[in-house]
């Protein structure tokens, strides 16, 4: 049961890092060719013509997207890699990563008052896929 266990942990795992690959593509595209929302106002109508204002809201949501690209790299990485093998410090990494998510969405929500659904289902896809295998922690190191 254990093998099957950790099987399905870093597929799981792995699909969250997919996913999380495939959004901050689609995420790029939209900040360097698409018309996407802040606040639920296209960023054409906040740029209101003002050139500055418009590459700023696409520069910043490109960077975002870069950023969730890398990690979502390096996630993968770290998934497909030691955490298949077994690693026990590939699964406290992947932990601190997830936490790390938990923690700044929720900053958002604590000091804008706004949140965003798709880090949650990250960040709970991801602790289900954790603990799925978290008997390697009492394992044989």
């Amino acid at each position: 049961m254990g093998s099957k266990l950790r099987t399905a942990s870093w597929i799981m795992l792995a699909v969250v890092g997919v996913l999380v690959l495939l959004v901050s593509l689609l995420s790029a595209g939209l900040a360097y060719r698409g018309d996407f929302p802040v606040g639920g106002v296209a960023i054409g109508e906040i740029a209101s013509g003002r050139e500055a204002v418009l590459v700023g809201l696409r520069g910043a949501r490109g960077t975002a997207a870069a950023w969730a690209a890398a990690w979502a790299v390096l996630f993968l990485t770290v998934v497909v890699g030691p955490y298949r093998r077994g690693d026990v410090s590939s699964w406290w990494g992947i932990l601190a990563s997830l936490l790390a998510l938990g923690a700044v969405s929720g900053a958002r929500v604590l000091f804008i008052g706004t949140a965003t659904g798709t880090p949650y289902a990250l960040l709970v896809l991801g602790m289900v896929g954790l603990l799925l295998d978290v008997k390697r922690l009492s394992g044989p190191r």
